[in-house]
Formats: structure tokens, sequence, C-alpha cells
């Protein structure tokens, strides 16, 4: 039963065409709104369309790995979670199957930024968007928690708002539009969100060669400090179905 609903959970996300043409369209129109314009300029020494195509690929990423938070809201209000709930089905298997489908809708939101990145112009070899890769998958782990917290605690009609809200703020000033804040006490304050080290993962493979060990620490920090909330609000909505 276990695999079952895992293979179910993560079919069901792919056939809900609608969200998932919305988080693979969002960041795709932005980059190229954008970057199509400035595709011979530089920021910061790079190329503009790889430097806002790192940028992109976390915003894309981040909305990916809330959004399913959704599904879990829209089940909750239509009674589904209290039928899963009486079933031999462990809440462990519940919540793999859904953090795995959080995973897997951003990776393609990632290779579709990706290759929107080659078709202006972006060259790497495949170490360089392989590591790419890994760091910012590393680096969604808050935010999938945060999907799932989400999910247990917003109303069904109110989380799609909570959501572009929540990932708007963290993209915002963690840089993914471009950097605001370059020194002084802001740029302290936006080293501890892990919207920051999810943009500086793009980064990273490009110039510094690895993450700064502030960036896993910030990660690592609000991964475990997400995890017991996630349990606790898990544990409440199951006490009210």
């Amino acid at each position: 039963m276990s695999a079952t609903h895992v293979r179910y959970e993560i079919l069901r996300t792919f056939r809900n065409r609608v969200t998932l043409g919305v988080t693979l369209a969002l960041p795709l129109v932005l980059y190229y709104s954008i970057a199509s314009g400035n595709r011979h300029a530089t920021s910061s020494g790079i190329p503009f369309p790889l430097y806002f195509m790192t940028g992109m690929a976390a915003y894309g990423a981040m909305f990916a790995a809330v959004s399913p938070g959704a599904h879990l809201a829209l089940d909750r209000s239509r009674g589904w979670i209290r039928q899963l709930r009486i079933t031999p089905l462990r809440a462990r298997t519940e919540t793999v199957a859904k953090v795995l489908a959080a995973y897997l809708v951003a990776l393609p939101t990632l290779v579709v930024l990706f290759l929107a990145g080659a078709s202006l112009g972006v060259r790497l070899d495949a170490a360089q968007w392989l590591e790419m890769t890994g760091l910012l998958l590393v680096g969604l782990a808050p935010f999938v928690l945060m999907g799932q917290i989400l999910g247990h605690v917003v109303a069904g009609d109110a989380l799609v708002p909570a959501v572009g809200g929540l990932v708007i703020l963290f993209a915002l000033f963690g840089g993914a539009y471009g950097a605001f804040f370059n020194s002084g006490t802001m740029l302290t304050f936006v080293k501890l969100l892990p919207s920051f080290w999810l943009v500086q993962a793009g980064k990273a493979a490009l110039l510094l060669g690895d993450w700064p060990a502030e960036g896993w620490i910030v990660v690592a920090c609000w991964t475990a400090a997400l995890i017991p909330l996630a349990v606790l609000v898990y544990q409440h909505d199951t006490g009210n179905v």
C-alpha cells in the first residue's frame, strides 16, 4: 500500500495540469521577458541571461516546492485526509509521498529554466549544471516543509494567495529578482533567509566553486526548526479530523 500511495500522489500531482502549467510557465515568462532584452548585458561580472537564470531557477523551484501544499489543503476540505487516516496508511508514507511530489515538480521547473538560459546563450559545463541543480535541491528543503505546514493550517480558498505572497517575499528579499541589499544591516538580515542561499546556490556553481558554510548552516537551521513545526501542525490537524 505504501508504494501504491506514493505512486498515486505523484501521478495526481502531475495530472493537475493547471497548477503544473502555472508553476512551469510563470518563472519562464518572467525570465524571457527580462533576460531576452538584456542578453548582451552583464550583472556582477556575469552575463545577464546567466545571472538572471539562477535567480528565476530559485524562484521557480521555491514556488514548485511550496505549491503542493494546495493539494493538501484541498484534500482536507474534501475529507480525503479524514479517509486516509482511518486506513492502515502510515503518516510517514503520506508525508514522504508529498515531499517526493514537491521535489518532482521542482525538477522540471529547473530543467525548463536551464533550457531557457541555454537558448539565450548560457553555456556551462556538465559539472556546473549538476552542482547548481544539487545545491538548489538541497536549499529547497525548508520550502517543501513550508508548503506542508501551510497545507495543514490555511484554508483551501486562502492558500493560493498565501503561497504566492510567501514565495514572492522570500524571492524578493533573497535576491531572485536581483540583489537589492549589498551591505549593511539588511544584508545581514537577508543572509539569515534560506531563499538568499537558494539564489546563491546557482551562483556558487558559477563563481565560488562551493556553497559557503554559512549557507549550509542557515538552510540546516531552518529545516531543523520547521520539521517539529510540521509535525506539530500535522498532529493538531489529525486531532481535528
